[in-house]
């Protein structure tokens, strides 16, 4: 599991908010309940907290997710949706049928609705209209990539989709997917709250590259590791059937490296791995040809994995954007495959360039099981909280418990690599690329 650092002077805020107290008896019955006082230490280092007691401060801390004991919401009478936005990752089908088994079975709720197509189904313009969920409908959608309900990328106008969850009577809306999910879903959530509706926004956060702050870990990110394995394996093996053969394989990670990072560990054939987080120089004493020449002087072949938001320096800046409103990116995979064949031919080396670029496989895929076991927890936690009045929040991954985060407090900052940390330091024993290719000025 990939961690991030953990801030000691943090100010986000961990308090998340509810609808009202939780009057009506939980009909799960067999569960051991968890309390709004359980806690989740947001650092574990021992010297940092016994120095904050000491000083009299009080440790971070976030809010346990489970099942009260009490609910806010009568499941007789509830209404719940699902929506998944954004672009596919594997698991997004495992967390909605998660979802979906906990209503229906654990607490005995029969409206469960699909928002079809992302928060573009929540506009009327759109004219989707929702469907049932129930067990039998969801029963094998896991055993597929993609999402059973469809998904859409860009925002809508906050208070159409205020006004639709209005017209349908829903209660409980689940919002699944990344880091513009969780701000649309934060937006219908202020607007509820101006409002002053009783409607819970729970989100469930989906990133293949695991770059969703405050969080451990998202779902799909195992399998993309998987996934890309395969692809680094396959590189590498065509790079070194010839004599200066060069593998080059893009994966995602548009402002974080941790796919590229995680793959190239688990498998240890990558001898360079190039990532958002790493500005490197192409040209130059200390740049990557420099070292590049170097590899292949010392063993005749190569294999790059880089993350797609690496070198974006080398090109020219785009201020355009896509339909989710994030900066257009060059593509690196391409550049390096140009640059690196210009450089070689000027040299009058022959080298044999391979490029792979697996992106939409991996996001296509079903989930493995480590990401299956993930998602059916939290679809499940986020049942639980849905039911217990929570909003404004999701449910997430922190040193290995699943915890309750306010939104706001996530979309702030993007997570990046520690470049002192033990991956990026795994990296660099691994593929022993020099720790800096950037010329000194």
């Amino acid at each position: 599991m990939t961690l991030q650092p953990v801030h000691p002077n943090a100010d986000f805020s961990v308090e998340v908010k509810a609808l009202g107290p939780c009057d009506l008896t939980s009909p799960v019955r067999y569960h051991s309940f968890v309390t709004d006082s359980g806690r989740v230490l947001y650092d574990l280092d021992a010297d940092r907290i016994a120095k904050k007691i000491k000083e009299n401060r009080k440790p971070i801390t976030f809010e346990e997710a489970g099942p009260r004991e009490c609910v806010f919401f009568d499941p007789e009478t509830v209404t719940a949706a699902v929506v998944t936005c954004g672009g596919l990752c594997p698991g997004l089908n495992d967390v909605i049928r998660s979802i979906v088994h906990e209503l229906h079975f654990m607490y005995g709720v029969r409206q469960i609705k699909g928002v079809r197509f992302g928060y573009a189904g929540l506009n009327p313009v759109s004219g989707w209209p929702m469907v049932d969920l129930n067990p039998n409908v969801v029963r094998h959608i896991h055993e597929d990539g993609g999402s059973f309900l469809g998904s859409s990328r860009g925002p809508q106008p906050v208070d159409l989709m205020v006004n639709r969850l209005e017209k349908e009577r829903i209660d409980i809306l689940f919002c699944i997917g990344g880091d513009g999910t969780l701000r649309g879903a934060l937006a219908i959530h202020e607007e509820i709250a101006k409002r002053g509706l009783p409607i819970s926004i729970i989100g469930v956060p989906k990133t293949i590259d695991n770059d969703i702050d405050l969080l451990s870990r998202t779902f799909g990110f195992d399998t993309a590791v998987s996934e890309a394995v395969e692809a680094i394996r396959c590189a590498h093996t065509e790079a070194r059937a010839l004599v200066n053969g060069i593998g080059i394989v893009k994966l995602m990670g548009r402002h974080s490296g941790f796919v590229a990072a995680s793959a190239a560990v688990a498998q240890a054939d990558a001898n360079f791995v190039l990532i958002p987080e790493v500005p490197f120089d192409l040209e130059g004493p200390r740049g990557f040809f420099r070292a590049l020449e170097k590899r292949l002087q010392k063993r005749h072949h190569a294999l790059i994995v880089v993350a797609e938001g690496a070198g974006q320096n080398l090109f020219e800046e785009d201020l355009s954007t896509d339909a989710s409103g994030n900066r257009k990116m060059g593509d690196i995979g391409l550049l390096l495959k140009k640059e690196i064949g210009n450089h070689f031919k000027q040299k009058n080396v022959g080298v044999s360039i391979k490029y792979i670029d697996p992106s939409y496989i991996i996001r296509s895929v079903p989930a493995n099981s480590n990401d299956c076991i993930f998602c059916v927890f939290l679809g499940q936690n986020a049942a639980h909280a849905g039911m217990a009045g929570k909003t404004g929040m999701l449910v997430g991954s922190w040193n290995n418990l699943f915890v309750h985060i306010p939104i706001q407090s996530v979309v702030r900052h993007r997570k990046h690599i520690n470049l002192q940390g033990n991956l990026w330091r795994s990296v660099l024993e691994s593929t022993g690329q020099p720790e800096r290719m950037v010329n000194d000025t």
